[in-house]
């Protein structure tokens, strides 16, 4: 009986190291992760493309992702390794972050297990609610939502607007346009769970929501927009200048459910689990796509939407 041997003559000597764990994954700058990145993505284990710029704000985006079943883990897998090349400071969560029980051993399974080398680095992770959520999670402090449903944070000058898709009620509204009207930055961008615009068959677009929230973000400027939901992803054509992702596809998948021929996706993907990461470097928002396996399945750039001017003044008018 013959044995076959495995030979290793040409896989470069940082690449097996790579491979065997007996070098750790910690690019220094761009280039660095660039090189890494093509070695890894020739050995087929994680397409990631590194980043574009030295300095950027870089994340990821999940959503639909608390079943604790092994896709969840699988995707949580890939995150650690994009992370090696992309180095992501932060999550943004797109809800139904907690299916099932939520009690403290379903957080665990749920939510610290699959992603606990992520939260040991003390990456922060930033919820919004789903519609398999229990509004408490919101005082759940992994989740830093600081017992809010709805809130924003500010990360590198970019503004985050995390929103309650659930009960879009008149008190959120309105905190919202407040919170718009005061945002000077040049980068505004919101999450929340269901989409306004959708090519699936299951939900579809959520119009009664478009009406409400749309207005609001094309009068202050909001460029780019990720929900969940849909458990696949899907990258929808700019609709009125805005950029809207469906990435609901983290650990559930609803096979072959975006709508053949939809005039309005410009990239859809649901054959398997996936995960987002995107940069941002002046006015310009790198985005990448990935699958549970680390095939890339999407990528390209997206630009800031111009802030609108003021409303003329009274004195104007006259």
């Amino acid at each position: 009986m013959s044995t076959r041997v495995t030979r290793f003559a040409a896989v470069p000597a940082l690449l097996l190291a790579l491979l065997l764990g007996a070098l750790p994954l910690t690019p220094s700058s761009p280039v660095a992760a660039q090189s890494v990145g093509r070695l890894i993505a020739k050995a087929g284990r994680n397409a990631t493309i590194a980043p574009k710029a030295e300095k950027s704000l870089r994340f990821a985006i999940i959503g639909d992702t608390g079943t604790g079943a092994t896709p969840q883990y699988e995707v949580g897998e890939r995150l650690n390794e994009s992370r090696q090349v992309f180095p992501f400071e932060f999550v943004l969560m797109l809800g139904d972050n907690i299916y099932g029980g939520e009690r403290p051993q379903d957080f665990i399974k749920k939510f610290e297990k699959p992603y606990k080398t992520l939260l040991d680095l003390k990456i922060p992770f930033y919820a919004s609610l789903g519609n398999h959520d229990d509004p408490n999670q919101r005082f759940y402090k992994p989740f830093n939502m600081d017992g809010q449903r709805f809130y924003t944070f500010e990360k590198g000058g970019v503004r985050f607007f995390a929103l309650d898709s659930n009960y879009m009620d008149q008190t959120q509204v309105d905190w919202l346009e407040k919170e718009l009207s005061v945002a000077k930055n040049t980068w505004k961008i919101a999450f929340f769970h269901h989409p306004l615009y959708s090519s699936g068959q299951r939900h579809g677009s959520e119009i009664d929501l478009r009406s409400t929230l749309e207005p609001l973000f094309l009068k202050y400027g909001i460029s780019v927009v990720f929900s969940g939901h849909e458990h696949f992803y899907e990258r929808l054509l700019p609709q009125k200048g805005i950029t809207y992702f469906t990435n609901g596809g983290g650990a559930k998948l609803r096979e072959g459910n975006i709508r053949v021929g939809s005039s309005m996706t410009a990239k859809g993907f649901d054959t398997d689990r996936s995960y987002m990461l995107a940069e941002i470097a002046d006015k310009t928002m790198y985005f990448q796509a990935l699958s549970r396996t680390g095939t890339l399945i999407d990528s390209g750039s997206v630009d800031a939407v111009p802030t609108p001017p003021p409303p003329p003044s009274d004195a104007a008018v006259k």
